[in-house]
């Protein structure tokens, strides 16, 4: 059963994507927000990475999602309603929907087009689930469907996604969910471990150039979108482990010196210079129960793969 919810017509521009390329090509170092990535065309390279063999954490939370099932229904309890945030392609949903017995299904995301086709061949999995997708950013102010006004509510927030947040801004952004969702409410969160270097910098950085595909297609979509100039060809992809932060960076490197245009603004770079394009923190277990009480959940349950890749964490609201 699928159910739209209106939202604002489209523009031809996004003002707030133009602001915030403009903004980080600015800055120094340059660094754009990793929200931009997901056009259609983004939402679907990010899909093939999921598939990749070097890309661990969707087969591993899928896993956990698949074999645990009795464990949710327990923990969880059937006739909340699911709001999952940054639903993308929900192909790990389906696991969380079947085990629960929701009333409802609410998948956000800011790719309209794609969150619609997948959340039609969900409706169709589940025949008698309304599904109600939203288009938006869940980092800024939603306001969710009236359909659900009454019903107890679980956010899943899935793929470690919260790991793309600086610490202070995925404290604010968890403190949100727990505005939104409401007192009785409860959040299933993917979390990504710290791991041996070398296999995480594998994941970014894929043999068959997926990764870099994903990365560079944000300068696709800056050109097309911003009448943009840039020279992709001329730029690499680059994964780095930072230490001391405990992330993954990927940043965008010039090759040579460049000079550019986006949105009628001119922009130069040296080679070397890069945009910082995105960041995925990795946690330990101590970090992960710290920031969801800063956030304002009260972490209960936690569900983690034998090899300690990845965990599962069911928290309630604070």
């Amino acid at each position: 059963m699928l159910l739209t919810h209106d939202m604002p017509a489209a523009r031809t521009i996004d003002p707030a994507f133009r602001r915030d390329i403009l903004a980080g090509l600015a800055r120094s170092p340059k660094a754009t927000p990793p929200i931009w990535f997901y056009d259609r065309r983004g939402s679907e390279l990010f899909e093939d990475i999921t598939d990749l063999p070097e890309y661990y954490p969707t087969r591993t939370e899928t896993a956990l999602l698949a074999g645990h099932g009795d464990d949710f229904a327990t923990a969880i309890g059937a006739g909340r309603a699911v709001v999952e945030f940054g639903a993308g392609s929900a192909r790990k949903t389906p696991h969380l929907l079947r085990a629960i017995d929701p009333a409802a299904y609410v998948p956000i995301d800011i790719s309209g087009d794609f969150l619609r086709a997948s959340s039609a061949e969900l409706a169709s999995a589940f025949p008698g689930l309304p599904v109600l997708p939203l288009v938006g950013d869940f980092t800024g102010t939603l306001a969710l469907p009236d359909a659900i006004d009454g019903l107890p509510r679980l956010g899943f927030f899935p793929g470690s996604t919260i790991g793309n947040s600086e610490p202070d801004t995925a404290v604010d952004l968890l403190r949100a969910m727990r505005r939104l969702l409401g007192d009785e409410a409860m959040l299933l969160i993917g979390m990504d471990r710290i791991k041996d270097r070398d296999r995480l910098i594998a994941a970014y950085d894929d043999e068959a150039g997926v990764t870099a595909a994903f990365n560079r297609n944000l300068l696709v979509r800056i050109n097309r979108e911003l009448e943009g100039d840039l020279p992709v060809e001329a730029f690499a992809h680059r994964a780095i482990w930072n230490d001391e932060k405990a992330r993954i960076e990927m940043h965008l490197e010039a090759t040579e010196p460049l000079h550019f245009h986006v949105a009628g603004q001119c922009f130069h770079m040296k080679a070397g210079e890069t945009i910082h394009t995105e960041s995925s923190h990795k946690y330990g277990a101590r970090d992960e129960r710290l920031l969801l009480r800063a956030g304002g959940w009260e972490p209960t349950t936690e569900w983690m793969d034998p090899d300690g890749l990845f965990a599962l964490v069911l928290a309630k609201a604070g």
